[in-house]
């Protein structure tokens, strides 16, 4: 079965398993969010990442942003933290903000084409638990480039439902919204999408 229900502590549990077999055996698996469905490969997986661009229908000028489990995690994928993003960080995480800082040199170029990377932990504790297993996972939203993210299975492009190695079914999203963008390798920081964050909110605790 292709489509496994995030139901109950059992189905659950067997998702995930499954899923972290597929992603690190170098497949791509659809996950639910706390903003919008996505489509997620491993970070490290250069192949995996082309992938991502292929079923989005995504321009490879565009970087891929990366999911992480808990905040120990944004070592493997970024060469530091600036002040601001740590104090976003702090504040926000988890939820529905992607802060953009130096990438680490040993990721794929595939992810992103210059040095910075965005990161992001999503509240929702299955798919915390789920990157904790695989380690960070590069995410984009489960559309084509272009059109409105999915909130439920049924917003899924059949492209993408057929394309994918996995889709976890976590029922419709709360969130809906996709997440603020911030670039921290600025001073001050520069908010590069709005998104489910005030503006305003991210600037005063970014300067505080």
């Amino acid at each position: 079965m292709k489509i496994l229900p995030l139901s109950d502590p059992q189905a659950i549990q067997e998702a995930l398993q499954r899923a972290q077999r597929v992603l690190k055996a170098g497949g791509v698996v659809v996950i639910p969010t706390d903003t919008v469905y996505g489509l997620t490969a491993q970070a490290s997986n250069a192949q995996a990442i082309a992938r991502l661009y292929q079923l989005k229908v995504r321009s490879e000028n565009k970087s891929i942003a990366v999911l992480l489990g808990d905040f120990s995690q944004w070592q493997e994928v970024a060469a530091e933290l600036p002040k601001s993003a740590h104090k976003l960080a702090k504040r926000y995480w988890p939820g529905g903000m992607t802060l953009i800082v130096p990438k680490l040199e040993t990721l794929p170029p595939e992810i992103s084409h210059n040095e910075k990377i965005g990161i992001r932990i999503p509240d929702l504790e299955i798919i915390r638990e789920l990157i904790r297993l695989t380690g960070p996972l590069a995410t984009t939203s489960a559309n084509l480039s272009g059109e409105p993210p999915a909130k439920c299975l049924a917003d899924l492009p059949q492209s993408i439902l057929e394309g994918s190695d996995l889709i976890l079914d976590g029922g419709t999203v709360t969130g809906g919204i996709a997440s603020t963008v911030i670039d921290c390798t600025e001073d001050p920081v520069r908010i590069l999408r709005e998104g489910a964050l005030s503006p305003d909110a991210i600037f005063a605790e970014a300067a505080s």
